[in-house]
């Protein structure tokens, strides 16, 4: 389970978020740290079940740093708001099509899928889908991915061609991505849930036909 204090430590570390404030407050991050990694570590157990592709993980793998990366940045907070980790082939550092979990108070969330693949990885991407359009459309247009995770996420869609493909392609809106991902909103209700890794591997049941497919055209 992820406890009450975990969402309430991110909760003051959004309203705190300097260096001073964190140092004194170390102990409660470690043991928020410590609950997240624990989670983790069952979330790949059991997703595992499903999709042997991440047995091989351990939470370290996974789990993101919680400081962040100011220099090019003018928001100068050392600190990320949430906990994130992604479950992967790979592990936290590859391209690899994945399940990643955010716990952030009043915005986690699940993704599943690929963001912004690199260029030869998005156009193996596309070439599957152009080969494979019936198969991929049965994918995204499943019941369970529907009731879930609604549809591909819009955020990153490119307003023109891509490259290689005519505008009157039949498929051109499902080729106009530049990421292939997926979301699932978490309520803070849902994460202090005793069923909430039960709800975690719905979800990412849900998405492991999508990374499948992904995966394939990357191989």
């Amino acid at each position: 389970m992820i406890h009450k204090s975990t969402l309430d430590f991110l909760s003051k570390l959004s309203k705190n978020n300097n260096r001073d404030w964190f140092e004194k407050n170390r102990p409660d991050y470690e043991l928020a740290k410590t609950n997240f990694k624990e989670f983790v570590s069952e979330f790949i157990l059991s997703t595992s079940k499903f999709d042997p592709s991440i047995k091989h993980l351990e939470a370290k793998d996974c789990i993101f740093r919680i400081n962040r990366d100011v220099r090019f940045s003018k928001n100068k907070a050392p600190y990320k708001n949430n906990f994130g980790a992604i479950l992967a082939p790979g592990g936290k550092k590859s391209f690899d099509a994945g399940y990643y979990i955010q716990l952030q108070p009043g915005a986690s969330f699940i993704a599943g899928g690929m963001w912004q693949p690199p260029t030869p990885q998005i156009n193996a991407i596309r070439q599957e889908i152009d080969y494979n359009a019936e198969e991929f459309k049965k994918i995204i247009g499943a019941k369970e991915f529907k009731k879930l995770l609604g549809k591909l996420s819009d955020e990153d869609k490119l307003k023109t061609v891509p490259k290689g493909y005519d505008k009157t392609h039949p498929e051109i809106e499902l080729l106009k991505y530049k990421s292939y991902i997926t979301l699932h909103n978490l309520s803070d209700k849902d994460v202090l849930s005793k069923t909430f890794l039960k709800q975690c591997n719905e979800v990412t049941k849900a998405m492991y036909p999508l990374n499948l497919f992904l995966r394939r055209a990357c191989d």
